[in-house]
């Protein structure tokens, strides 16, 4: 997942191969909940591993649950079975609706003392229908700040009071369905000995995530009736029966980006399709009619059980005038692919977005606007004009801390025009989908000289690795140490048994070629093995410089080198990276320093790892080597003509990486 304060993407042209999509947050935090409600264990499958089922499992821990963690996604919950949870607890439930809901309307109906929060947001996302239907029960239940919103305190420490289970439990329909999905998923704890009714008033939202629901409750052994979706039966004698193993199906929502993708960019030019793996046409969620609206605007999609299949049919896309109530996410993305349309496109019955993880409806039109789209907007509605290649604009895309305003605005980066887009505090997919900027980069496709190259030359010990380094974690680039390259081949053909000499040229470019390395984390990796250490041996060394003197090898490992230009971009640093291997990068810098400077640093790292060494010895060994680096006939250590010279002879680390991050900030469009 990237951390980064803001990732830059550059300009996208195709989108093929296939994406894992993870399991379904609304399923998974319904599916933890119905676990810990039941009796014995449930081993959860496909789980997704993100910020809201985090905080969902943090409180089931805290309220008395067995959790057990097993990795891929597997997690064991051993249930209440009707015990009270653990009492008082003070909950933290971020900004996840799903676990906020839910769980205050369980634990209402269970009894003990809690408080639930979360972050600033979620105290601004309203509860008060929710509340106002479990306080017609009877429950004791307050608002510690502003009356119909979180904070929450429950106080039941003495025990459930008697609950007024006679007349239907009336909550209003038309503000979030989260509302109603959390009253169906406590009253089963109380229907015992009657049936409970539910009547919701007014027009039900997001019908499709009710649907979901119910579907779960049946697995877990409570059959709700319904009629016409206004009243809600619960059986007497319901009682929670754990399934034993339930699997979570990917995320429907999610599979909406990649559909949007493969609308606008796969199959192009004989590119194969978009293949989605983990959500298919059998899908139980209400989002799986997204294909639908892709369908009608153009989208070609074919799928099965568990995949789809995607490519682009109509060009542009069509333009639709759709009621989005059955889809209320994943119709945040028809917003954006309305850019590619033929006509003005206008998404209806979207009230929902007004209350979700912040005002969506006003969150979108202002950032399609930055992008240069006309968009017109009103209480439950959104309309959105095509944008002609003219008139797009690069754009810094802020995403108000919601996962699906960033995801969307993704999409954005396959505009005709051919420019980058940026967008803001990209961990905010971790709500989600952690790993979605990483998938959507294995399957995206553009021209090698659009993907962005930092380099960043200099003489030995001048910090270019460090600097580099700090540079390419800052922007969430990949990081290149091509002074690595040498060593690691050496040390690779050493474990392999293969002799440095002129006769193995071939076998040894042959390995250069292949070679599994990696940096990251400040690390060198090769194939699974940390090889940090192991290449700074004095023989490795030696190797190495035999391996450099091989042309076959050089120019294998220069290709290998070029292989690193990967989305979204690259910081490699050497001694001929700006002047050889990226001649055209936008951004060359050639750090220097004295030295005398470097022989200090250098003296410094030696000490530091208990090798005696002299200031005096090192810097004449610093001066041989750069004459003798300066003269070389290939490649000489010298600055692109094109580089902005650093001395770095008086500044620290970090203000060297904040000069070369402010020059790549000039040169951006933003």
């Amino acid at each position: 997942m990237y951390t980064t304060t803001f990732l830059d993407l550059p300009p996208l042209q195709q989108a093929g191969g296939s994406v894992q999509l993870p399991g379904s947050k609304s399923i998974s935090n319904r599916v933890l909940l119905l676990a810990a409600l039941s009796e014995g264990t449930t081993e959860v499958h496909d789980l997704l591993a993100s910020d809201d089922t985090r905080v969902m499992l943090d409180a089931l821990r805290a309220l008395g649950c067995g959790v057990q963690e097993a990795g891929g996604g597997v997690a064991r919950i051993t249930g209440l079975g009707g015990r009270q949870p653990k009492s008082p607890a003070k909950l933290f439930l971020g900004n996840a609706g799903t676990a906020m809901r839910p769980l205050t309307a369980a634990l209402a109906l269970l009894g003990g003392e809690y408080e639930l929060s979360g972050i600033p947001r979620m105290h601004e996302r309203p509860i008060g229908d929710l509340v106002d239907a479990l306080r017609q029960l009877g429950c004791r239940i307050d608002c510690v700040g502003s009356e119909g919103y979180p904070p929450l305190r429950i106080a039941q420490g003495d025990g459930l009071p008697p609950l007024r289970l006679d007349a239907p439990i009336r909550v209003r329909g038309d503000v979030s369905s989260q509302f109603l999905t959390a009253l169906l998923l406590a009253l089963p704890l109380v229907a015992r000995e009657q049936e409970v009714v539910i009547e919701v008033v007014g027009e039900l939202i997001s019908r499709p995530y009710i649907h979901i629901t119910l579907e779960l409750l049946a697995r877990f052994g409570i059959a709700v009736r319904h009629e016409a979706w206004q009243r809600f039966v619960i059986p007497a004698g319901s009682q929670y029966r754990s399934p034993g193993q339930i699997h979570v199906e990917a995320d429907a929502s999610s599979a909406s980006y990649f559909i949007a993708a493969g609308a606008i960019a796969a199959g192009v030019g004989g590119e194969k399709p978009l293949k989605i793996l983990g959500v298919g046409l059998d899908s139980i969620q209400g989002d799986i009619r997204f294909i639908e609206a892709a369908q009608a605007m153009g989208a070609q999609v074919t799928g099965g059980p568990g995949w789809l299949e995607v490519c682009r049919g109509a060009w542009p896309l069509k333009a639709i005038d759709l009621d989005c109530n059955h889809i209320p996410d994943a119709a945040m993305t028809l917003a954006v692919m309305a850019l590619y349309a033929d006509g003005v496109t206008t998404l209806r019955n979207i009230a929902s977005w007004r209350v979700k993880e912040t005002d969506r409806i006003a969150a979108m039109a202002c950032e399609l606007r930055k992008l240069g789209a006309t968009v017109q907007e009103g209480a439950d509605w959104l309309s959105v004009a095509p944008l002609p290649q003219a008139d797009w604009r690069a754009a810094s895309i802020h995403t108000y801390d919601d996962h699906r305003v960033a995801m969307c605005f993704s999409l954005a980066a396959f505009n005709p025009a051919g420019l980058p887009v940026r967008i803001e505090d990209p961990r905010c997919v971790g709500k989600t989908f952690p790993d979605y900027f990483e998938a959507l980069f294995a399957v995206a496709q553009t021209p090698q000289e659009r993907i962005p190259v930092i380099c960043i030359d200099g003489p030995t010990a001048s910090g270019k690795g460090t600097v580099a380094a700090a540079v390419a974690q800052q922007l969430g680039y990949h990081f290149l140490d091509s002074g690595a390259m040498y060593r690691t081949t050496a040390l690779a053909a050493m474990r392999a048994g293969i002799a440095i000499e002129p006769g193995q040229e071939q076998r040894l470019a042959a390995l250069a070629r292949g070679l599994p390395v990696r940096f990251k984390d400040g690390r060198i990796w090769l194939d699974d093995g940390d090889i940090t250490d192991a290449i700074r041996a004095e023989e490795v060394g030696m190797n190495a410089s035999r391996v450099s003197a091989l042309p076959a090898v050089r120019q294998a490992l220069v290709a290998l080198q070029l292989a690193f230009r990967r989305l979204p971009g690259l910081v490699a640093d050497g001694r001929d990276m700006g002047t050889v291997i990226f001649p055209g990068a936008p951004l060359k810098v050639f750090l220097t320093a004295s030295a005398a400077v470097r022989a200090e640093r250098r003296h410094k790292q030696l000490i530091s790892k208990g090798i005696s060494a002299r200031i005096s010895d090192l810097r004449a060994d610093l001066e041989a080597r750069d004459a003798r680096d300066a003269s070389r006939s290939v490649a000489p250590l010298v600055p692109a003509e094109d580089a902005l010279v650093l001395d770095n002879s008086l500044l620290t680390i970090d203000e060297a990486v904040a000069q070369v991050v402010a020059w790549w900030q000039a040169r951006q469009p933003f």
